[in-house]
C-alpha cells in the first residue's frame, strides 16, 4: 500500500505517520529477501492452478497432491489445501449437499393469526409453504 502512494508522489514519513508505523519498519521491511515459504507457494501455485485446470476443474486438494508427487513434487497436503484457498478453487464435492427445508417459491408467505394469546404479547405466527409439506413458526413480540 505504502509503494502504491510512493507511486503517486506521497512520501513514506507522512503515510506511516497516519498507519503508525515507523519508516524505518517499512524500509527494513522491503530490504528483507522473501521467505523460503512463499518462494515456495511461488513456485506451486502455477503447478495446482495447471493441475486443477486439466482435470476439469474435478480434482481437490487431496488428488492435487498426488498428481504433483506423481511429478517429482514432495509436498504436503495442507499447503496445497491453503494455496487452494487463496486462489479460491476447489475440487467437486462428492455426494449431495444437506438441505433442511426447501421453499417452495411460488407460494408466498402469509401470516395467520396464533390460535393462543396471552396478555401483554402479540403473537404471530408464520406460515410457509415448502416443498415437503408446510413450515409454521411462532414469534410472540411484547407490547
Amino acid at each position: 500500500m505504502i509503494d502504491h502512494l510512493r507511486a503517486k508522489g506521497l512520501g513514506v514519513d507522512p503515510v506511516c505517520r497516519e498507519l503508525d508505523l515507523s519508516p524505518s519498519t517499512y524500509f527494513a521491511r522491503k530490504k528483507r529477501p522473501k521467505s523460503a515459504r512463499r518462494l515456495r507457494d511461488e513456485q506451486l501455485t502455477p503447478v495446482i492452478e495447471q493441475i486443477h485446470a486439466e482435470s476439469g476443474g474435478i480434482y481437490g486438494a487431496r488428488r492435487i497432491t498426488r498428481a504433483l508427487r506423481r511429478k517429482g513434487v514432495e509436498v504436503a497436503r495442507c499447503t496445497v489445501e491453503r494455496l487452494m484457498a487463496e486462489l479460491g478453487v476447489e475440487g467437486v464435492i462428492r455426494g449431495r449437499r444437506r438441505r433442511t427445508t426447501v421453499s417452495e417459491p411460488s407460494a408466498p408467505a402469509r401470516l395467520i393469526p396464533a390460535p393462543f394469546n396471552r396478555p401483554g404479547f402479540d403473537v404471530s405466527c408464520l406460515f410457509r409453504h415448502v416443498v415437503s409439506g408446510s413450515l409454521s413458526l411462532a414469534f410472540p413480540i411484547p407490547t
